[in-house]
């Protein structure tokens, strides 16, 4: 009994994890559009995501903080600032790519009922 309660904790505290870097309205939001969309630049990411620029700079630099978006000032006049899904972010695809087809599926059944 004691090592199943190990485990639950363990579960517990890997989704608290995983909550603290990927929570808030907007963090998988910019995720998915990176991820599955490639580089993109901040005007891009903004209206794309449509996220505020102000909002928009906050929540990458915490993804930036966390490794899962790199960023590339390119030297151009204006300067423009790329944003790239990392290598490691790529190992949410999976779960981002879930959470689309059940929000497209729940959105389905809602609509239907």
């Amino acid at each position: 009994m004691m090592n199943e309660e190990v485990r639950c904790n363990n579960v517990h505290s890997a989704i608290q994890d995983t909550l603290y870097v990927v929570n808030g309205k907007w963090k998988l939001v910019i995720l998915s559009v990176l991820v599955n969309g490639g580089t993109k630049r901040f005007g891009e990411l903004s209206r794309e995501s449509g996220i505020s620029p102000r909002i928009l700079s906050k929540e990458l630099h915490e993804l930036e903080m966390n490794q899962l978006v790199s960023r590339r000032v390119c030297d151009t006049k204006p300067v423009t600032v790329e944003y790239t899904a990392t290598e490691y972010a790529g190992t949410l695809k999976e779960v981002i790519d879930a959470m689309i087809r059940w929000g497209q599926n729940h959105k389905r059944k809602i609509l239907n009922s």
